[in-house]
């Protein structure tokens, strides 16, 4: 096991990498914390939950709702959850957002921790303390800033994960690659999906940096002010026709990058949008999709990241280098329609 603590401005979250389940109780007795966890969750871990007391929502991005945080909320009251209780979020992104967000806000807050159990939850959606809940087809439009005290990474849980769930947790890998790390660009050039589920090591490798990856930014720039921007990359069209077209987060995101690699060509003189299509492509990931572009427009007006007239927006300048810029929404319609 490697643990390694990062001290952001509002806390500090401990890292245990590579480490056991067993350990979730040296880190939340079991007298006083609840785990949240979705359906498919209990179904493999049932026996491993026992000692807890736990709380189970549906499986899927639906769950992300004002309706399931008055329900979780209501399951903890009755339980008789104290301020001195600890919430465990064990699943993907959706089950992780939400525990953070009812953390955040039940009895004032208490304490929390997350065992991510996809491999988008472990490098991406458990880090970095943004909890959110969508509003309809809107993505994250209600949400709070609160970081987990532990996030525990056991990588066992990711045995029973299906291909699916493998194929989007890999864009955000590429994300992170394209927006900061070309060395990692070059390594994910070099190997397949079938590589990484194949050879743990490496899978650990790649999981330690880019969880350290993404930790880095947020500590440096917690409130989203700089370069924690930069992780927006392919989000911006990605969360306009995700729920929208039910797609999966990891599609939509890809599909968000490679169009937002063509507006490089256009801003930045991007010149390699063919190789970051080629390696999306190589895991499986669209990079294609016919969507309504006046719909998307519609949402993406909504977008957290717009001022004014314009939204900030991540573009590529070298794989690796990523800036933002802002963008009217008549150059973002321009875009859609070309």
């Amino acid at each position: 096991m490697l643990q390694e603590t990062i001290a952001y401005t509002s806390a500090s979250t401990a890292f245990y990498f590579d480490a056991s389940l067993d350990r979730l109780k040296a880190l939340a007795p079991t007298n006083n914390s609840f785990i949240l966890t979705d359906e498919n969750l209990m179904l493999h871990c049932q026996q491993v939950f026992k000692p807890w007391q736990a709380i189970t929502i549906p499986a899927g991005e639906r769950s992300k709702s004002l309706d399931t945080l008055d329900d979780v909320i209501r399951q903890l009251i009755a339980l008789d959850a104290g301020r001195d209780a600890t919430l465990i979020g064990v699943g993907g992104g959706v089950v992780t957002d939400i525990a953070g967000f009812v953390a955040g806000i039940y009895k004032r807050g208490i304490r929390c921790g997350f065992v991510p159990t996809s491999v988008l939850g472990m490098i991406d959606a458990a880090i970095g303390g943004k909890n959110g809940l969508d509003i309809g087809e809107y993505k994250n439009m209600m949400g709070l800033v609160r970081q987990p005290e532990f996030i525990l990474y056991d990588y066992t849980l990711l045995d029973t994960l299906p291909e699916e769930e493998w194929i989007g947790g890999f864009a955000e890998v590429i994300k992170h690659a394209a927006i900061k790390d070309a060395g990692m660009f070059a390594l994910l050039e070099q190997h397949t999906l079938a590589d990484f589920r194949k050879d743990k090591a490496l899978l650990a490798d790649l999981i330690h940096r880019n969880a350290l990856l993404k930790a880095n930014v947020v500590r440096e720039d917690e409130w989203e002010n700089g370069d924690r921007k930069l992780l927006n990359f392919g989000h911006t069209l990605g969360h306009a026709i995700e729920n929208n077209y039910e797609l999966s987060h990891g599609q939509a995101i890809s599909i968000g990058m490679a169009f937002a690699a063509k507006i490089s060509e256009a801003c930045t003189g991007f010149k390699e949008t063919e190789r970051l299509t080629t390696l999306l492509e190589r895991y499986q990931l669209p990079v294609q999709f016919a969507f309504d572009s006046r719909q998307a427009l519609h949402y993406m007006m909504a977008d957290k990241k717009k001022a004014g007239e314009k939204i900030s927006y991540v573009l590529l300048d070298a794989i690796g280098s990523a800036v933002v810029q802002p963008l009217s929404i008549d150059e973002i319609r321009t875009y859609l329609n070309s």
